[in-house]
């Protein structure tokens, strides 16, 4: 969590509502929540606390014995969340963990912290994009989200307030409803501070499905954790590909909120994007810069092929439509494995369309409610994987040890059929 002044000794308001939290009025365990709450604020010198209406908690995501063990202890102390709280991925596919590399210990201690979470009220949602699901918030609500690309997604396309909950904060702001004063709740915080102009960027990139989470490793790269502000985008994309800019620009840097000039809701005109402010940085972004990002997301150097990963963050039923469109009448080499993470529900609503058929004829499979990136389910023979995602394009080589290629949905599916990397790369040739 940011906040710019933290030097001067700031006295924190507490109001009756939080007093009796402290209390142990309303429970240990919201006493022990709002101690975190108001240690936080302390820490970060604000002056008030606010309220909250939901949250999306990021700690159900089993992390080793500490992560349970403060989950467990909150359950212990009889904690309940006051807020609709949905969860993030967990540390495991409750039902198909057992088909992968996962170890039978974690299994089981990733199911009891997801246990631990539903004894507490929170709402089992288990993806990674609850902003696909119907408790996504609303223009102005104040919310307390955990997990890097829903904070984004909710501060820049739908125009919510969060600041970057950490995982146990946010399941404290959760169960108290109450958070500090700070960062991007603020209606000044949310200013932008770097422009990035596209200069000769053509319709036809701008229109292209890569062009997304390329721009949003760049973004990521330039402003760190301040807030950018792109000008001169002449397409209006959809929703799965601003998931993919937003998920790309908080990976490759902490981007919690972006402005995308005449599309995003708080930047009718450049000028309400910046709040009146002037730019501290300002930046021509060329296809020189773009195709520079486009090569940094891809770490393999050969041409084997042993997984292909899709779904990070969890695909969106339009996302399994076109696959299925694609995948229709293919054959999956046999051995290439391919992967797609979703939640329980989209798989749900994706089989009722018939949108899994192609994809159970073709050889894949949908693992639910986790991530190659946050459970050991992937065999350490798995060395060189291709991804549609910048997102997992960043954090797998470091995370996993694994070789990424960076491709199209598209470009997925042909090296899946042809056992080896196969890329149009035509788009970002000069």
């Amino acid at each position: 969590m940011d906040q710019s002044t933290t030097s001067k000794k700031v006295h924190l308001y507490l109001s009756d509502y939080d007093r009796e939290l402290l209390a142990g009025e309303r429970g240990p365990g919201a006493q022990m929540s709002m101690r975190i709450i108001v240690r936080m604020a302390e820490i970060l010198g604000v002056e008030r606390l606010i309220d909250i209406e939901a949250a999306h908690i990021d700690s159900s995501l089993y992390m080793g014995a500490a992560t349970l063990e403060f989950a467990e202890k909150l359950v212990d102390l009889g904690a309940k969340v006051s807020v609709p709280s949905t969860l993030n991925v967990s540390g495991v596919d409750e039902h198909g963990w057992m088909h992968w590399a996962v170890p039978p210990d974690w299994a089981e201690n990733a199911k009891r912290q997801m246990r631990a979470y539903q004894e507490m009220g929170c709402i089992p949602t288990w993806t990674c994009a609850p902003y696909q699901t119907e408790f996504k918030p609303k223009f102005g609500q104040q919310i307390a989200w955990g997990e890097s690309n829903a904070i984004v997604f909710a501060n820049s396309i739908i125009g919510a307030r969060t600041e970057r909950y950490p995982d146990l904060l946010d399941i404290c702001a959760a169960i108290t409803a109450r958070v500090p004063a700070a960062g991007l709740h603020l209606e000044e915080n949310r200013a932008g501070q770097v422009l990035l102009r596209l200069k000769e960027v053509p319709d036809r990139v701008q229109r292209h499905e890569s062009f997304y989470p390329v721009l949003g490793h760049l973004m990521g790269k330039i402003s760190g954790e301040k807030n950018p502000v792109v000008v001169g985008m002449e397409v209006e994309p959809e929703w799965d590909q601003l998931k993919a800019l937003g998920a790309a620009a908080a990976s490759s840097g902490t981007v919690g909120l972006f402005h995308l000039v005449g599309i995003t809701p708080e930047a009718p005109t450049l000028e309400d994007a910046f709040q009146g402010n002037e730019p501290e940085q300002e930046i021509d972004v060329t296809m020189d810069h773009l195709r520079e990002a486009w090569r940094e997301l891809s770490t393999a150097s050969g041409r084997e092929l042993d997984l292909v990963v899709l779904g990070c963050p969890h695909f969106s039923l339009a996302e399994f439509e076109r696959l299925a469109l694609l995948l229709d009448g293919q054959e999956k080499h046999k051995d290439v494995e391919f992967l797609v993470n979703s939640n329980r529900t989209m798989r749900a609503l994706a089989d009722e369309e018939g949108y899994l058929r192609s994809l159970e004829a073709f050889g894949g499979v949908v693992t639910v409610d986790t991530c190659p990136l946050a459970t050991p389910m992937l065999s350490p023979d798995i060395d060189e994987v291709m991804t549609n995602s910048a997102k997992y394009s960043y954090y797998a080589p470091g995370m996993l040890d694994e070789r990424v290629v960076f491709g199209t949905l598209e470009d997925c599916v042909l090296s899946a059929v042809e056992g080896r990397v196969v890329r149009d790369e035509s788009l970002w040739h000069t």
